[in-house]
């Protein structure tokens, strides 16, 4: 097992308008002892926008705005700007988020050089109804994939929705790898209840062609499906993959359906370096799972939520929402936990 250790709450929401139901789900980028986070800002009626705060070191809070540093603008995003995670890619800051229009939860990207200016670049994932997104999976070997590949489609064909133009795949958690890898931009996102991967040279790449194609070969693009008892509902990724001598260190999310509700619980696996789509190894086990009050009690009860990183020397702080109401903040040894999951492989 790995050590855990728990540093309790970091962000809570505040009394501004922007920030008074939730603070949660926070993106990190760490330039050297300073934290830049991105967090999910929610004001009461559960409308999102992404508020910005700064650390000196791991935990100490030097600076926080009093109002949302990217808003609500477009109608893809009329009810929320969520979940950001953030990477620096050569000169630009490229932030990933779920893009949430009251009904449809998508991919959104926006792009800074300076974390003061943002350019958007609007949804990024797949743009189907549930029927386009059956009759694709299905051409090429969909009958292999997990079944709940097929649930929202046989949800939806229940209830009359399913040619619904205006209900589309949700597709969340949308997360960059640090750099480039083999010359292309890498990305993980999770159309329940796995995770994918994409890998392009160019932005402009992602048509509709090119969305069309990938989810006839869906089977083909999944990195990590659930497998344990822990992950056994669903999973997502958390923050980018931390590149290491042994491959990347993937910190996500699993989902375990109990009798009394879901626990979501922070899980670990490992990417090879040269091809990111070949998983390695991952704990049987979660990183570690709802403890606290403040995560077994909230707006959504028992969840820890990562989707955030820094590192000082071997210490691996983890910044992770908790009950869709706080962020909070875990640490452990990066080699300890790198030993652990070699043990896996």
């Amino acid at each position: 097992m790995v050590t855990i250790e728990k540093l309790g709450i970091l962000l809570s929401p505040t009394e501004f308008n922007f920030e008074n139901s939730g603070v949660f789900n926070a993106g990190i980028y760490q330039e050297g002892s300073i934290l830049h986070i991105l967090y999910r800002a929610v004001e009461h009626g559960n409308f999102s926008t992404i508020g910005y705060a700064k650390t000196e070191g791991p935990l100490s809070i030097t600076e926080r705005n009093e109002q949302p540093l990217i808003l609500r603008e477009f109608d893809y995003e009329k009810h929320g700007v969520e979940d950001p995670r953030i990477v620096k890619i050569e000169d630009t800051y490229y932030i990933t988020y779920t893009a949430y229009d009251g009904v449809n939860a998508m991919g959104a990207l926006a792009t800074s050089k300076d974390l003061v200016h943002f350019e958007k670049h609007g949804i990024i994932t797949p743009h189907v109804n549930y029927q386009e997104y059956e009759d694709y999976v299905n051409c090429c070997g969909g009958k292999k994939l997990n079944p709940k590949y097929h649930q929202y489609y046989n949800l939806f064909a229940q209830i009359g929705l399913v040619d619904d133009e205006n209900r589309l795949l949700r597709d969340k958690d949308i997360v960059l790898f640090p750099r480039k890898v083999n010359g292309k931009f890498v990305l993980l996102h999770r159309i329940w209840p796995g995770i994918q991967i994409v890998q392009f040279e160019n932005w402009s790449e992602l048509t509709e062609a090119f969305w069309e194609d990938y989810l006839k070969n869906l089977i083909h693009h999944i990195v990590i499906d659930p497998k344990d008892y822990f992950e056994v509902d669903y999973i997502g990724a958390g923050g980018p993959p931390i590149e290491t001598e042994y491959g990347w260190l993937l910190i996500y999310h699993g989902v375990q359906e109990t009798t009394t509700g879901k626990i979501y619980h922070a899980k670990a696996a490992l990417l090879q370096l040269d091809k990111p789509e070949i998983e390695l190894a991952r704990l049987p086990y979660p990183l570690f799972s709802p403890s606290k009050p403040w995560e077994i009690e909230g707006v959504v009860n028992n969840v820890v939520f990562p989707t955030g990183h820094a590192l000082f020397g071997t210490d691996l702080y983890i910044y992770y929402g908790v009950a869709d109401r706080h962020v909070a903040v875990a640490k452990c040894d990066i080699n300890e936990l790198l030993t652990e999951l070699r043990k896996q492989s």
